[in-house]
């Protein structure tokens, strides 16, 4: 099964979520409309909405409202979007202008709360309590794993398993909250709901352990921003922790100094140690190990298109590098 055959076997219910997301951006302030719709238009592959989708239609979902909740994840999702851009002030996303870039930081703040203003409104039209339990908690981790980001930045120090705490936090814990709330709204069995939130904890943390090896070892035209751009803001992704603890003094000092001063002076020195230390080796085969924990979640889940769609998401997370 192809990427494009996962989105076809959603096809209507995604073309209906775009729709809903267009109506629900509206607002009375233009440029609320302006910097929303530039960022939720910029070419992502909405992956934590279609979650959502192929969640609730693998548990046999009959109903429309997972629509409503797939567009509260997109809003959700847009809204760090916004603000991680202004606090890594970032110029680049998905290849095109971030909106604080173009707009300044104070607006693309302000519209980000609004969309997740947006995103709770929706989230009580749903009625659902256990849901409204899982996202909120969802967006208090995920801002919780800003803030351990932020302060770990600079810092060569961190260990692996406090990186591993900062990457669930900030990314997965949004995956999560897409398979876990479409089986609650699909009032899947218990055991199916726990195996979907966990299915989509594995997921997020397979596809940022590869976006971590795609820093160094990417193609930037692909990536839509630069290599390297982790180390330029001196953060210490899981790359760079491997590396120093299997790498020689003059190396690991190198490493060090690196993170501390952020930056992309000793980048050519810095790719050459993490690829001879084995350490993007590493970070993939950890990345792997994740999608395959993931893809063992779905064995309590009855056959269908939909569930071999969530098993070929997977691959997929994997697959972007060679």
């Amino acid at each position: 099964m192809t990427a494009q055959r996962i989105y076809d076997t959603v096809a209507d219910d995604f073309d209906r979520v775009n729709d809903l997301i267009t109506r629900r951006l509206s607002s009375d302030v233009p440029l609320v409309e302006k910097i929303a719709q530039h960022i939720i238009q910029s070419g992502g592959k909405r992956l934590r909405p279609l979650l959502v989708l192929l969640s609730a239609k693998s548990l046999n979902y009959k109903e429309n409202d997972h629509l409503k909740l797939a567009a509260v994840i997109e809003f959700l999702h847009t809204a760090t979007l916004l603000h991680d851009d202004v606090v890594d002030t970032s110029d680049l996303r998905r290849g095109k202008t971030t909106a604080n870039a173009r707009w300044g930081n104070a607006p693309s703040v302000l519209v980000g709360d609004f969309l997740y203003s947006r995103a709770f409104q929706m989230m009580v039209e749903l009625g659902s309590m256990p849901i409204m339990d899982v996202l909120s908690n969802a967006t208090a981790v995920i801002a919780e794993g800003e803030v351990l980001q932020l302060m770990n930045v600079k810092n060569p120090d961190v260990t692996e398993a406090q990186y591993m705490t900062v990457i669930h936090n900030k990314t997965a814990m949004l995956f999560e909250a897409a398979s876990h709330a479409g089986a609650l709204l699909a009032q899947a069995q218990p055991e199916q709901v726990v195996a979907m939130k966990y299915y989509g904890m594995h997921l997020g943390l397979a596809f940022q352990l590869v976006d971590d090896v795609l820093d160094y070892r990417g193609d930037a035209t692909a990536m839509g921003k630069n290599v390297g751009d982790d180390l330029a803001e001196g953060k210490p992704t899981l790359p760079l922790i491997r590396a120093m603890s299997h790498s020689n003094e003059s190396d690991r000092t190198l490493i060090r100094r690196a993170i501390r001063q952020g930056g992309l002076d000793d980048l050519p020195g810095i790719l050459a140690i993490v690829e001879q230390s084995g350490a993007l080796d590493y970070t993939l085969a950890v990345a792997r190990d994740q999608a395959q924990k993931a893809l063992g979640c779905l064995d309590t889940l009855p056959e269908s298109e939909h569930k071999a769609a969530l098993a070929r998401l997977t691959d997929i997370a994997v697959a972007r590098i060679a």
